[in-house]
């Protein structure tokens, strides 16, 4: 009876613990479910909070696209506004140069004229104060018209090979009078480079940069030269003047602007013309300075493989020997004040036969004058054009020697004027000009 007793109680212990190691093994696996449904629910949790925080960063970044498209409509308004004035300020300057330079053409040849007759020293000094009061706004008038045209998107450069040792002869006849006028030595190197540019432009750029050398250098000299750096050139204006300063260098290209206190006449606008044409050009323009000891500027132009092209192509050419007296023009030219001016130096300076007239159709209508050269304006209003006169008057009269002389240089007009091989010539022109310019339309047709 004890032995069934206690084989009852070791059963009955061993239920209870296998009952406790199925209890335990429930509650764990319970815990570890519990444990994985938590673990979703925070995941789940997790997903819809961030799906909220994801549309709410949608909504952000569509409104933010929204406010980018409307600020990128009105940038290209205010793009297409500053175009707009650009273009506005562009035809501005030249329509305001074009105007201005009409009555400064006639009052410098009322003034050349006026230098031909007998003046008393008085007279004849109040004429040079006169006339170099006109250079310097016709000086102005030019600079603002060159850089209304190189501003402008329109502006077509002629590239072709440029000898630059023709065109650095030409420049020292040109400037050695006016340094050796400060008492300052101008050495021009001589060079056998040939580069691709823009005649026309590159001898801007070179005049610029001595007539600033020039002027800001009271003793000393002044040197024009090349340096070969491989595929191209560097053409280098060094002067031993005043320098400048480290805090005006930023400026120094800027319109208008001078260094401080330097005493020296200009209107601050050459080395601006210089970084426009370059620029323009894609030419590197560098600058080296000491204060009081010089400054050295320099342009890198690209070498050219053609064979070189002679500068006396260029406008200004040297003149053929003289013979206009006795010859007749036929003056054409709507603005009745610069017309007079030209009648009496072509008649009184130059003894010529006159025929002047307002337009191609007077020109055209007048029977009796029958003209050895024709010289005309070209913008002559109302759609009237100098070339229009001149293919005119050639039609009735055969191949007459022509020329333009215009304000509206541009690459239009010379474009133009070249496809006609008609000459055009900047306006205000000088009488001495005038005379080479006549004399070199009258030769080459003979």
């Amino acid at each position: 009876m004890a032995t069934t007793v206690l084989r009852d109680e070791d059963d009955a212990a061993r239920r209870q613990e296998k009952l406790e190691r199925i209890n335990e093994a429930l509650l764990d696996r319970l815990a570890r479910i519990e444990s994985r449904r938590g673990s979703a629910w925070a995941v789940f949790q997790a997903a819809a909070a961030l799906e909220k925080e994801v549309a709410a960063r949608n909504r952000d970044l569509e409104k933010a696209l929204q406010n980018l498209g409307e600020r990128n409509q009105e940038l290209a308004l205010a793009r297409a506004a500053a175009e707009q004035a650009n273009r506005s300020k562009t035809r501005f300057l030249r329509a305001a140069s074009h105007d201005l330079i009409q009555p400064i053409a006639a009052a410098k040849l009322y003034l050349e004229t006026l230098g031909d007759t007998p003046l008393s020293p008085q007279q004849q000094d109040l004429l040079a104060r006169l006339g170099s009061a006109f250079a310097s706004v016709e000086e102005l008038m030019q600079s603002v018209m060159e850089m209304a045209r190189l501003d402008s998107s329109r502006v077509r450069f002629n590239l072709q090979p440029v000898a630059l040792d023709e065109m650095f002869g030409r420049l020292a006849d040109e400037f050695g009078p006016i340094a050796a006028a400060k008492g300052l030595r101008l050495k021009v190197a001589t060079s056998s480079a040939t580069v691709e540019s823009d005649m026309v432009y590159l001898r801007r750029i070179a005049q610029n940069l001595l007539s600033n050398a020039i002027k800001y250098t009271p003793a000393g000299k002044v040197l024009l030269g090349v340096r070969h750096d491989g595929d191209r050139i560097w053409m280098e204006v060094h002067d031993t003047g005043v320098g400048i300063a480290e805090a005006d260098r930023s400026r120094i290209f800027d319109e208008f602007q001078r260094l401080p206190n330097d005493g020296v006449a200009g209107m601050g606008l050459g080395l601006s013309i210089v970084r426009r044409a370059c620029g323009r050009l894609g030419y590197p323009i560098e600058m080296r300075s000491q204060p009081g000891r010089g400054t050295m500027f320099r342009v890198g132009l690209p070498l050219a493989d053609e064979p070189k092209i002679s500068e006396t192509t260029s406008a200004d050419a040297a003149p053929a020997p003289e013979g206009l007296a006795g010859l007749t023009v036929m003056l054409i030219e709507d603005d009745a004040g610069l017309r007079h001016a030209y009648e009496h130096l072509l008649a009184d300076s130059f003894r010529m036969r006159v025929a002047s007239f307002g337009s191609s159709a007077d020109a055209l209508a007048d029977p009796t004058a029958v003209p050895d050269v024709i010289m005309a304006d070209y913008n002559l209003g109302y759609g009237d054009t100098g070339l229009l006169a001149i293919a005119g008057l050639r039609n009735k009269f055969g191949v007459v020697p022509g020329l333009i002389i215009t304000a509206q240089l541009d690459d239009a007009t010379v474009e133009a004027c070249a496809d006609l091989g008609i000459p055009v010539h900047p306006k205000p022109i000088s009488a001495t000009q005038l005379r080479a310019a006549l004399e070199n339309a009258v030769h080459e047709q003979r």
